[in-house]
C-alpha cells in the first residue's frame, strides 16, 4: 500500500496549531489531539502527524507509534460509510470471517481499502462489546447484529 501524500495549506496549518493549542500544547495530551485532529481531517497522514509532532515537540516517531498503534487512528481517508468488522472471540466463532469474506468480495476492496468511488472503507475491530449479537458489523455509526454472510448484500444495499 504507497503512502497517500498531501500538501497542507496554510489554513491546515493553523487548525493543527488550534487544536494543539487547545491541549495546551502539552505532549501528554498526544492522543487527544490526535483524535480531535482526525476529527477534522477524517485521517492523519504523515504530513499532518509531522506538524503535530513539531507543535507538541515530540519525535515524528512518537506520534506515528501512536498512531499506528491505536485502531481508531487512520492513516488513508476512510469511506463516507465505514464498514467495521468485529472479530473479537464471540464474532469469530460465530462466523464473522465468513462475514468479511463476503463483504471483500461484494466491495472488491481488502481491509484497510476504500472503494475506488469513495463511498466503503473496510476495517476490523477486536470487540464492539455487542457480544451477545455475534457476529457484528457496523456500518458509520449503525451496528447489525447476528449477521450471516447471505445477509450482506442486503445491509449494503441500505447504503
Amino acid at each position: 500500500m504507497s503512502r497517500i501524500q498531501i500538501k497542507l495549506k496554510e489554513q491546515d496549518y493553523k487548525a493543527i496549531r488550534e487544536i494543539c493549542h487547545s491541549f495546551n500544547n502539552d505532549p501528554e495530551e498526544l492522543i487527544n489531539v490526535l483524535h480531535k485532529t482526525q476529527g477534522h481531517f477524517g485521517y492523519l497522514p504523515a504530513e499532518v502527524q509531522e506538524a503535530v509532532a513539531q507543535e507538541l515537540n515530540v519525535p515524528v516517531a512518537k506520534v506515528y507509534g501512536v498512531v499506528t498503534f491505536y485502531s481508531f487512528f487512520t492513516m488513508s481517508p476512510k469511506g463516507q460509510f465505514p464498514i467495521s468488522i468485529c472479530m473479537g472471540t464471540a464474532c469469530y466463532v460465530r462466523g464473522a470471517e465468513k462475514v468479511l469474506e463476503e463483504v471483500k468480495k461484494e466491495l472488491k476492496i481488502n481491509v484497510g481499502e476504500t472503494t475506488p468511488d469513495g463511498k466503503f472503507s473496510l476495517s476490523c475491530l477486536r470487540c464492539v462489546g455487542a457480544c451477545g449479537l455475534a457476529p457484528v458489523v457496523m456500518i458509520g455509526d449503525k451496528t447489525f447484529g447476528r449477521v450471516a454472510p447471505e445477509d450482506v448484500k442486503k445491509i449494503l444495499a441500505e447504503f
